[in-house]
């Protein structure tokens, strides 16, 4: 069974809608033991960093996200906001500390000529990893709505698009990966990721 994660800061009707177009079986919870049960986690995420990590902190599940992931190695795919919160800290609205899954830290995107903030829109990206069961995101286009993005070492990277500056797009640690961009609102290719997550990864 995969979890997604109830923390009050999610697209959660489009993402279980996603991936019950996809026929695969998703529950919305914010119960430890059912997220200690699962098989594989969605962190989806809209709004800003800071009053995410509170709701999380205050209905306890920053420490059995941790646990989940680190110590059960559980697949965890964060969506967006749900991404950003993987990684270290945020200077969005003063300076917070994330989930640290990934190492890195997420800033304001720098705006540059033509190019507003946020960033809204499809944009098309660019594989940074071969070897990787998402390697067919090279060269498509995904869909993004974000005014922050994380700044990381290449290694965790599977693909970046270019904004003015190089906006990681997928990323990955391990079993904990992510995507900037909305995969259940990127068309066929957004579904083709939630899939592959779903049976290729949380299956292994």
């Amino acid at each position: 069974m995969l979890s997604i994660i109830d923390y009050d800061a999610g697209n959660t009707f489009n993402v279980i809608k996603a991936f019950k177009h996809l026929g695969i079986e998703v529950q919305l919870t914010d119960e430890p033991e059912k997220i200690m049960k699962s098989s594989g986690l969605i962190l989806p995420g809209v709004g800003a960093f800071g009053p995410a990590m509170a709701t999380l902190e205050k209905k306890g599940l920053i420490g059995v996200i941790k646990k989940a992931v680190l110590d059960n190695k559980i697949p965890l795919l964060g969506i967006c906001l749900g991404m950003q919160l993987l990684f270290e800290k945020s200077s969005e609205y003063g300076s917070h500390e994330g989930l640290g899954l990934i190492p890195g830290e997420v800033g304001l995107i720098p705006e540059k000529g033509d190019l507003k903030v946020p960033q809204m829109g499809w944009n098309e990206n660019q594989l940074k990893k071969n070897e990787t069961d998402f390697a067919f995101i090279a060269d498509e286009y995904t869909y993004f709505v974000h005014s922050y993005y994380a700044v990381c070492d290449k290694q965790y990277l599977i693909s970046t698009v270019d904004y003015g500056v190089e906006i990681p797009a997928m990323v990955q640690n391990k079993n904990i990966f992510g995507t900037q961009f909305h995969p259940e609102k990127s068309g066929a290719v957004g579904l083709k990721i939630l899939k592959t997550f779903s049976e290729k990864v949380v299956r292994q």
